[in-house]
């Protein structure tokens, strides 16, 4: 698919005839007015690169910026101005702006920045447009295609993991149980340039001490009771490919300083041989302890914890991203019901509306056992609320009220309710308890269309 460039100018010829050159270069492109109105596209879905003039009414091209770079700090903003400067350009370039040129530029000048930006976000190797795909990469549709989100926070997770897919810096997962840190870890794999060779996975937490050694580093004849014969590792069953340590932050500290020579040496000594075996392995690991805390405590070792927290990638809370539990349920029906070879199902209005309100604290693994569960025990194809209702946390409330969300998160709130409705005004407006009139008026003050939400 090609790459999605959003362009941002309150001058509406200067709009159409940029919009024309980048179509014609093969990128899809959406225009926006102004800030306010850019700010409002990109929560709902985020573009590759954002092309922005510099002096525009309200919010400006740097406090556009600025806004997105906290929210997206991976996205590349390009700005425009009649008004360039070189200390402007110095200054902008310094925040981290990805490109400044003064009108009048040539549009060659500004194809060539895009592209590059498009190549630096790591669309181009998704898309096609502005470079090629990079060798043994996977395509979109596949390197995540386990992955189900409509979530900025997860689009902006998934984008980063898309860019040091292919380098060979070790990857911390850091999250919750539950929140799919192995799903990330093999779209990661599927990404990167070893996507052909094995994949290999381990639960460090899982495994007692002495046979996790075994089960790492491999062993020779007889190093111990029951060994007749060698036995390779994951180290060297992985070489070439991905290694992924889960919840590393219950490896015992022996264990630990053994790792540590592995990644220092990229090589193996199997557990009673005096020998050592050269690997070639990316690591990937995945924890939801704080491993600053147990650095504080000397429970993880310091030097182990920075060779694996080269990158380190969070993923949110299923609370977090609540407009994804009606794709994840409905990814999760079709998933099981194939497998119980039963009729897809759905959920019944009240019983959708209870599981996207319910707090999740075993994030979309509890999400996805409550609907095995439902599909298990359903006779209809229709699950109602009094069959999912038991196995609801009770501390389940309702969405919060839009009065008390307001002021701290007032169009992040219009977003996802917007999202969970599909785009329906009407139901919107009713989840936040206001009359259509207000709720249109509020946005209005946030430049929100509903039908941005249609799907």
């Amino acid at each position: 698919m090609a790459a999605e460039i959003l362009l941002v100018d309150d001058d509406r010829d200067l709009l159409k005839l940029i919009s024309l050159r980048l179509s014609a270069a093969g990128y899809r492109v959406k225009n926006a007015e102004s800030g306010e109105i850019a700010l409002a596209q990109i929560a709902v879905s985020r573009p590759a690169v954002v092309v922005t003039d510099l002096r525009m009414p309200g919010i400006d091209g740097l406090q556009l910026f600025e806004q997105i770079n906290a929210q997206h700090p991976t996205l590349p903003v390009i700005i425009l101005t009649a008004h360039g400067t070189i200390p402007d350009a110095v200054a902008a370039t310094q925040r981290g702006v990805f490109g400044f040129l003064t009108k009048p530029f040539d549009p060659q000048d500004l194809l060539k920045k895009v592209a590059q930006a498009v190549t630096v976000s790591g669309e181009a190797r998704d898309s096609g447009v502005g470079g090629n795909s990079a060798g043994g990469s996977a395509t979109e549709s596949a390197w995540r295609a386990e992955i189900v989100t409509r979530s900025a926070k997860m689009d902006d997770l998934l984008r980063r993991a898309r860019l040091v897919a292919d380098s060979m810096a070790s990857v911390l997962v850091l999250g919750e149980s539950g929140t799919g840190k192995e799903l990330l870890a093999r779209a990661i794999h599927a990404a990167s340039n070893r996507a052909a060779k094995p994949f290999m996975a381990i639960n460090c937490a899982a495994i007692p001490e002495q046979l996790l050694e075994s089960e790492l580093f491999g062993y020779a004849k007889g190093a111990f009771t029951g060994a007749a014969t060698a036995q390779r590792g994951l180290f060297q069953a992985a070489d070439g490919g991905s290694l992924f340590l889960d919840e590393i932050g219950d490896m015992p500290l022996s264990l630990q300083a053994k790792l540590l020579r592995v990644l220092q040496d990229s090589a193996v000594r199997p557990v009673g041989s005096t020998q050592t075996v050269n690997v070639d392995v990316r690591i990937i690991s995945a924890t939801h302890r704080n491993l600053d805390q147990m650095r504080a405590d000397r429970t993880f070792r310091e030097d182990l914890f920075y060779r694996l927290n080269v990158v380190a990638l969070k993923l949110p809370s299923l609370a977090e991203r609540r407009e994804d539990i009606p794709l994840l349920a409905a990814h999760f029906l079709r998933k099981i019901a194939t497998r119980y070879r039963k009729p897809v199902p759905t959920l019944a209005p009240d019983a959708l509306a209870a599981i996207v309100s319910t707090p999740w604290p075993g994030n979309v693994r509890q999400l996805e056992n409550l609907l095995e569960q439902a599909v298990a025990l359903s006779t209809t194809h229709v699950i109602p609320l009094s069959l999912i209702r038991p196995s609801l946390d009770d501390s389940a409330a309702p969405l919060v009220s839009f009065e008390s969300a307001r002021k701290t998160f007032e169009r992040d709130y219009l977003v996802r309710i917007l999202k969970l409705t599909a785009g329906n005004a009407a139901q919107a407006a009713q989840m936040a308890g206001r009359n259509r009139t207000e709720f249109y008026k509020l946005l209005q003050r946030h430049s929100l269309e509903p039908g941005m939400f249609k799907t």
